[in-house]
């Protein structure tokens, strides 16, 4: 029987692992550090909240991290064009790549996130995104298209084609 003082330990012990990792994989998911931020505290605490229900911390704070993160942009109804490379806080070489996904949709970034970067399978980012396998596996072959592109021509095409 898991108590309530073991569920928090639990719950920490993943904040301490993975916490800073989730930010920043939301912060180039929202291009918004408050919307990272916010998304991530939120997910904690309702994970504390959840207590023993949760059989899979880890991934319970993944997926609902993204899902609030989701939702607030879609609130805000935050348009996919590109931040200011200054508002990041990477080291070159993931600025660069950060300016990339910025020209991804919000389901192509998240699935190329979550699975290159976060290491989930396309089983587990479908989850995560609430969509289908197959349409990660279209997301991801478009969005690694995308990045290459941009990466090799150091973004210098326009997005009109």
């Amino acid at each position: 029987m898991v108590t309530e003082r073991t569920q928090t330990d639990r719950v920490e012990r993943v904040y301490r692992a993975e916490s800073q990792r989730l930010l920043r994989t939301l912060i180039a998911y929202s291009r918004d550090r408050a919307i990272a931020e916010d998304a991530v505290a939120e997910a904690f605490a309702q994970a504390i909240r959840r207590g023993a229900e949760i059989d899979d911390i880890r991934a319970w704070v993944w997926r609902a991290a993204y899902r609030i993160a989701s939702a607030e942009l879609k609130a805000r109804g935050q348009t996919t064009d590109p931040a200011p490379a200054e508002a990041y806080e990477f080291e070159a070489p993931a600025l660069d790549l950060v300016a990339a996904l910025a020209h991804l949709s919000p389901k192509q970034r998240a699935t190329v996130l979550l699975h290159h970067y976060a290491g989930y399978s396309v089983r587990e980012v479908a989850a995560i995104v609430d969509s289908t396998s197959g349409a990660v596996r279209v997301h991801l072959s478009v969005g690694r298209r995308r990045l290459r592109s941009y990466l090799e021509d150091d973004g210098l095409e326009d997005d009109d084609g």
